[in-house]
C-alpha cells in the first residue's frame, strides 16, 4: 500500500534525523518526538480506517489532512530539517510554506477534492485516493508550518496576521461544513443524513482545533511580550 510505504519512509527519515541531532547536541527533544509519533499514529488510523460512509470518509480526511499534519509539524524543528533544506530543490519549495501561498493552496485543495466528481473518483480508484490523501496531508503540513513558524517566515507575519490567518482557515472549514449540514441534496453516498453527520463532524473538529490553536497563539504572544518587557528592565 503506497500510503503505508510513505508513512514508513517518513518515520525512518525522522528517526535518522533525531539520531543525527542527538550526536551533535547530546540531547533529544522528546516532546517533539512524541508529537511526531502522535501524528504518525493519526496518519495510520486515517489510512487504515473504513470509509463506507461519508461520515467515516470525513473523519478519515480530518485525521489525514488536519490533525496528523498539525502534530507532525509540532514534532519538527529547524535542526531536524536542516539536511533536507540543504538540498536545492527542497530549499526552493520553501516558498510553498509562505503564509500567502500555503493558505490558498490548502483552501483550494480542500474544496476541489469535495467536488462530487473528484470525490467519487477517489472512492472508486485506489491510486486517486492515495493522491488525494497525499495532497491533503501535504497542504495541511504547509498550512500549519506557516502558521506555527516552523521555519523563519516573513517579518510582517506577527500575532495579528496569524490570528487573521487562523480566522480564514476556520471560515473555509465552516463554509464547507455548512454545505454538508444544510443541503437537501446528497452529493455523496446517496444519503442526506449521512452527509449531515459528516458536516457536523467537520464543524466540531474544526471548531475545537481552531479554538485550541487560538488559545495557544494568544498565550504565546503574551509570553513573548512578557519576555521582552523583562529584558527591557535588565
Amino acid at each position: 500500500m503506497v500510503q503505508l510505504t510513505l508513512i514508513g519512509l517518513a518515520v525512518a527519515l525522522y528517526a535518522a534525523a533525531v539520531v543525527r541531532v542527538r550526536r551533535r547536541r547530546g540531547t533529544v527533544d522528546w516532546l517533539r518526538a512524541a508529537s511526531f509519533g502522535v501524528g504518525v499514529v493519526l496518519l495510520l488510523v486515517g489510512a487504515l480506517m473504513p470509509d463506507e460512509t461519508f461520515a467515516l470518509h470525513m473523519t478519515q480526511h480530518l485525521l489525514i489532512g488536519d490533525l496528523a499534519p498539525l502534530f507532525v509539524v509540532l514534532g519538527l524543528s529547524g535542526p531536524l530539517l536542516r539536511p533536507a533544506l540543504a538540498v536545492r530543490p527542497v530549499r526552493a519549495l520553501r516558498v510553498l510554506a509562505h503564509p500567502l501561498v500555503a493558505l490558498p493552496l490548502w483552501a483550494v485543495d480542500l474544496c476541489v477534492w469535495h467536488v462530487p466528481a473528484l470525490f467519487e473518483a477517489a472512492v472508486r480508484h485506489e491510486a486517486v485516493h492515495a493522491v488525494q490523501h497525499l495532497l491533503f496531508f501535504t497542504c495541511g503540513a504547509l498550512l500549519w508550518s506557516a502558521l506555527l513558524s516552523l521555519l523563519p517566515g516573513p517579518r510582517w507575519f506577527r500575532t495579528p496576521q496569524r490570528l487573521a490567518y487562523l480566522g480564514v482557515m476556520w471560515l473555509v472549514s465552516l463554509s464547507l461544513s455548512q454545505v454538508f449540514l444544510w443541503s437537501s441534496h446528497a452529493y455523496y453516498y446517496d444519503s442526506v443524513s449521512d452527509q449531515r453527520v459528516g458536516g457536523g463532524i467537520m464543524l466540531l473538529e474544526g471548531s475545537v482545533v481552531m479554538l485550541s490553536v487560538l488559545v495557544w497563539l494568544l498565550w504565546d504572544a503574551l509570553r513573548t511580550s512578557d519576555e521582552v518587557a523583562l529584558s527591557s528592565y535588565r
